[in-house]
């Protein structure tokens, strides 16, 4: 996968694309570890796993066009609010 740079900050923060090139799960795992402070508890490793694994969901669903503009979320959301 390629990244086109869709959300830099999550990129940053989640090493997500950030060279361009795949990486193993055991690599990215090694570097959400390196950037997390010492005291993480398991549950916070866990947290950032999740978090990661979502972030790269959507951007996948992104590139493959599984997406609604924002004008059809509002007519969705309208029609479910009942407005």
């Amino acid at each position: 996968m390629t990244c086109r740079r869709v959300f830099p900050k999550a990129e940053a923060r989640y090493s997500l694309c950030v060279s361009g090139a795949m990486h193993t799960a055991k690599e990215t795992v090694r570097r959400l570890l390196d950037d997390l402070p010492d005291n993480a508890s398991l549950e916070d490793i866990q947290y950032h796993i999740y978090v990661r694994e979502k972030i790269e969901r959507g951007l996948r669903d992104v590139e493959a066009g599984r997406f609604v503009d924002q004008d059809e979320a509002k007519r969705r959301m309208a029609k479910w609010l009942g407005e």
